[in-house]
């Protein structure tokens, strides 16, 4: 967008001096200082949580299936041989 405004000469040789010293136009140099400025009063950008995807395989249980659900957290597979602990703390 370009828009006409007056800049203090001594203001603009600064910055056409700073814009010469780091290789880049004198819009960006404006626009960077420009932005430092008014950093405070300009709204942050909106924060993107971002939630990782990853491939868990297949299905071990039918999560509405209460007691299923109970028996593999449990450790104990479907036929009942068991897996994990048993009740009496022995292994």
């Amino acid at each position: 967008m370009e828009i006409s405004i007056d800049i203090d000469g001594e203001l603009l040789a600064a910055a056409r001096s700073q814009a010469d010293e780091e290789a880049r136009t004198l819009d960006r140099v404006v626009e960077g200082a420009l932005r430092d400025a008014l950093a405070e009063v300009l709204p942050p950008a909106p924060y993107r949580l971002a939630f990782p995807v990853v491939n868990g395989g297949p299905l071990l249980v039918d999560v509405a299936d209460r007691d299923a659900l109970y028996d593999l957290l449990d450790g104990r597979e479907e036929d009942g041989s068991g897996g994990g602990s048993s009740k009496d703390g022995t292994c």
